[in-house]
């Protein structure tokens, strides 16, 4: 017997496509469309100084495809109601808004939802380091890859365009410097100053280098008048002596001791 050949069913041109299984239409019509790739910004690169002055000149160089705006100094500092500073963990400081700033912030982040490029210019030393640093943590949460630093060492049309092309990232190493600075000012000024308002005068502030100067001299005072004066005598002599016969003076002459001769 011969081995009968498999016959496949071959559709027909006018046959319906079989219908899919009712579970899996209705899987399909809940899944949501992807979203779309998110839009670069087109706006303008917002440029944040300290001074609202350096902010004007700094437009006119820049020109219309920048937007130039002052924070006027910090925005966030230590409370001025309580110590601010955690001592058991590790000094770490909370810092709140300042007074009088929430307009300034409120433009500054308008600005910065529509920037394409955010940098930030506050002078480049510990405290310009310290502000930039904030303003990234209130504009960006300190995870915004729009936020760039930039360092104008002059205020003029080359050094702004030379900054422009060498943007670095915010120094932490400073920003710690400033930080270790402003507790420490909290920790002696917010602990000493009460006790110059009861002895000398309300609203005087202790600093933190003038407390400890001050402490210094009044130790080393304190050790002058616990001095106990006594009498005492130097005598210098100038002597003449001749060669090979004159003896040398006493208090001149050092004994020497012979080393023993190896046997």
């Amino acid at each position: 017997m011969t081995p009968k050949k498999a016959v496949q069913a071959v559709p027909e041109e006018n046959a319906k496509p079989a219908k899919k299984p009712a579970a899996k239409a209705k899987a399909k019509a809940k899944a949501k469309p992807k979203a779309a790739p998110r839009a670069e910004r087109k706006g303008k690169s917002l440029v944040i100084v300290e001074s609202p002055a350096k902010a004007r000149t700094i437009g006119k160089y820049l020109g219309p495809g920048f937007e130039v705006r002052a924070s006027n100094g910090h925005v966030r500092d230590l409370p001025k109601s309580k110590l601010g500073v955690d001592i058991e963990h590790g000094f770490q400081p909370s810092y709140i808004l300042i007074k009088g700033k929430a307009k300034i912030l409120k433009e500054l982040k308008q600005s910065a939802r529509q920037a394409s490029t955010i940098y930030l210019a506050p002078d480049p030393d510990r405290e310009g380091e310290a502000i930039a640093w904030h303003l990234a943590e209130t504009l960006g949460n300190g995870s915004d890859d729009r936020i760039q630093r930039l360092a104008f060492y002059e205020i003029t049309k080359r050094g702004i365009l030379s900054a422009l092309d060498a943007p670095r990232t915010i120094d932490m190493n400073k920003v710690h410097a400033q930080q270790a600075r402003r507790v420490l000012d909290r920790l002696v000024g917010y602990q000493v100053s009460p006790f110059l308002w009861k002895t000398i005068r309300y609203g005087l502030s202790a600093g933190r280098v003038q407390s400890v100067a001050l402490r210094l001299i009044c130790e080393r005072e304190e050790e002058v008048r616990a001095f106990v004066p006594r009498e005492y005598w130097t005598i210098d002599a100038d002597l003449a002596s001749r060669r090979r016969t004159a003896r040398r003076s006493p208090w001149r002459t050092r004994r020497r001791r012979r080393r023993p001769r190896p046997s």
